[in-house]
């Protein structure tokens, strides 16, 4: 399954990818942009669409909302699972994101043993328990 995350503090992106590949996603099931411009370059581009989008909310430039605005308003994009995963607890920002149609808000925790434990969870739920729409289904 291909998961997009989308996340401009290299730190933090390198975190995420050890704690998702310590809980068996590999390295090669991950595709990474580090601002909103990028994230759509990918989901823009020809070719097969990622799975999965995490996608954090304060990107520089085209921020993670504008991101999620333009995914739900793109009838090719508007069904793709969006997990917004941010450090902000902004009740604004949880508003906004389920506003505009995110599957799920998810607060960056800090300390990679709690990130792991998120990383678990999106595993569990996203690559093992959901049935994707069309044409996000996991081909296997």
């Amino acid at each position: 399954m291909k998961v997009l995350v989308v996340e401009d503090i290299g730190s933090d992106a390198i975190l995420l990818r050890e704690a998702l590949r310590d809980v068996g996603i590999d390295d090669e099931d991950l595709v990474y942009a580090n601002d909103g411009a990028a994230a759509l370059a990918v989901l823009e581009a020809d070719g097969p669409l990622p799975q999965l989008v995490l996608l954090d909310l304060n990107l520089p430039g085209i921020s993670g909302h504008e991101v999620l605005e333009r995914v739900r308003a793109d009838p090719r994009l508007a069904q793709l699972p969006v997990v917004v995963l941010t450090t902000s607890g902004s009740p604004k920002d949880v508003a906004y994101a389920y506003s505009h149609r995110a599957n799920a808000y998810v607060r960056k925790p800090n300390g990679f043993e709690p990130l792991r434990a998120v990383a678990t969870a999106i595993r569990d739920f996203w690559l093992r328990t959901a049935t994707l729409p069309s044409p996000y289904m996991a081909r296997g």
